[in-house]
């Protein structure tokens, strides 16, 4: 079972803590505090693709945040939003353009043979498994709902 996306974070933690970057290391510290939440709950050792689901969701809530946070004029806290955002990709593997995207999609809904917007289960199924950590799930699904659409 591969760990190495783990191992790295756990690297980073160190070295945050021997340069003494306090908000880095904070910031790590989240990230496996909602890693190692995932193994008690789920009474297991998180692989790299659980560990990569699990940075896509704090992605997404930090997401979520930072537009509150600017709507609401608190530049103080979606700076610290924005700061985590930019640390949790660096871990996630790098993002695919739309071009990629539209490709996948396009493919999965082929393979599944989708005719409506009723087939977008099956199409998210495939195109999920493809761009786990590398796109922003939120806007593929918006992609399949205007393909399907069409």
């Amino acid at each position: 079972m591969a760990q190495a996306l783990k191992l790295r974070i756990q690297e980073d933690m160190k070295l945050a803590m021997k340069a003494k970057d306090s908000q880095k290391l904070a910031a790590i510290r989240l990230i496996l505090a909602a890693i190692k939440q995932k193994e008690v709950d789920a009474k297991i050792q998180s692989n790299d693709d659980e560990v990569l689901a699990i940075l896509e969701k704090m992605l997404k809530q930090r997401r979520d945040s930072l537009a509150q946070y600017q709507q609401a004029q608190r530049e103080d806290l979606a700076a610290k939003e924005q700061y985590e955002i930019e640390l949790i990709q660096q871990y996630l593997p790098e993002p695919l353009n739309e071009e990629e995207i539209d490709k996948i999609i396009t493919a999965a809904i082929s393979q599944t043979q989708a005719q409506s917007i009723k087939d977008m289960g099956k199409v998210m199924g495939i195109v999920k498994a493809q761009v786990q950590g590398r796109a922003d799930m939120k806007l593929v699904s918006e992609k399949i709902k205007q393909t399907l659409n069409a």
